[in-house]
């Protein structure tokens, strides 16, 4: 084998793996219209104008179609007050039509909104972003909800691989609620043995010589060197960070984690691009469509990873 296939060999392709949810989606949601009459549906809610913010939601927006979900987006000015947003969730909230909310994170400065509030003010049953208090806690309790999606991605693309996590060192370098929290408490269901490290965080090289797997989520381009990882190691790469390239002519996208300096040393990463981001959207649908089904008393169709 050469050198290529071998790399190649080792890199987890998101992209695959989430059009093959997608696809998935599709098939079942077409069974809902048969034997149920109904269509899921996922609104989105926007404020402001950041151009990267109106980019992931066109293609939330262009997924949903796609997968032949209602799409609905409600685009609020910047300055709307924390009232405003909420007023918005509410209606949407009491739409029986609308199966998910989400709120496009951050929210403008300017919006003197607490996020925590926006959040929470969306029904558990509807949140399917599973950041509210709510499903925030049944995750920690093992209890049934809906659960964030990039987390969730990171544990289908990690049982997509040909391991076994149980028992696994798995060093979680990020606390957000976002993915640092939650991707810690699946790791502990799929009973690895978890750190989380952070900013204050000591001994962070020994601590990744150390590590089975890597969730890498700190948000600083390639923090991560391939001389602190672990030979054979499994690197989930979630930090999207835009750079400058070599010649300052562009901005490109990177990780967290030293690409070129992990992929000789590990035995299996995420690109970025092409790794966990797709897969985010495709859990996205998939919290919607099993939150669709929670809400009629049906039992949801269960993805097989």
């Amino acid at each position: 084998m050469n050198t290529n296939s071998v790399i190649n060999s080792k890199i987890i392709d998101g992209k695959k793996k989430s059009l093959a949810i997608r696809e998935w989606i599709k098939v079942e949601i077409l069974k809902l219209k048969e034997s149920y009459n109904f269509i899921p549906g996922l609104a989105v809610i926007i404020v402001g104008d950041d151009p990267a913010s109106h980019i992931y939601v066109k293609n939330k927006e262009k997924q949903s179609i796609e997968v032949g979900m209602n799409s609905w987006k409600y685009v609020l000015p910047a300055n709307s007050s924390e009232k405003q947003i909420i007023y918005q969730i509410n209606k949407l909230n009491n739409d029986s039509n609308v199966d998910g909310i989400l709120v496009q994170l951050p929210l403008p400065k300017i919006s003197n909104a607490l996020e925590r509030n926006v959040i929470n003010a969306i029904s558990p049953e509807k949140d399917v972003d599973g950041l509210s208090i709510v499903n925030s806690g049944k995750l920690v309790y093992g209890d049934n909800g809906l659960f964030p999606a990039t987390p969730s991605g990171c544990i289908i693309l990690l049982k997509h691989l040909p391991i076994n996590l149980s028992g696994k060192k798995a060093l979680v370098i990020g606390r957000s609620n976002l993915v640092g929290k939650p991707i810690a408490n699946m790791l502990l269901k799929e009973n690895c043995t978890v750190t989380v490290a952070h900013s204050k965080t000591k001994n962070l090289i020994e601590e990744c010589k150390e590590a089975d797997i890597i969730i890498a989520a700190i948000g600083i381009p390639n923090f991560i060197k391939g001389e602190w990882i672990k030979k054979d190691s499994i690197i989930i790469d979630v930090g999207i960070n835009r750079i400058d390239n070599i010649d300052n002519t562009q901005k490109v996208i990177v990780g967290d984690v030293d690409y070129e300096g992990a992929i000789n040393v590990c035995s299996a990463i995420t690109p970025v691009p092409g790794g966990v981001g797709p897969m985010t959207i495709a859990c996205l649908l998939l919290n919607t469509l099993k939150g669709s089904c929670i809400r009629r008393n049906i039992e949801p169709p269960v993805y097989n990873f």
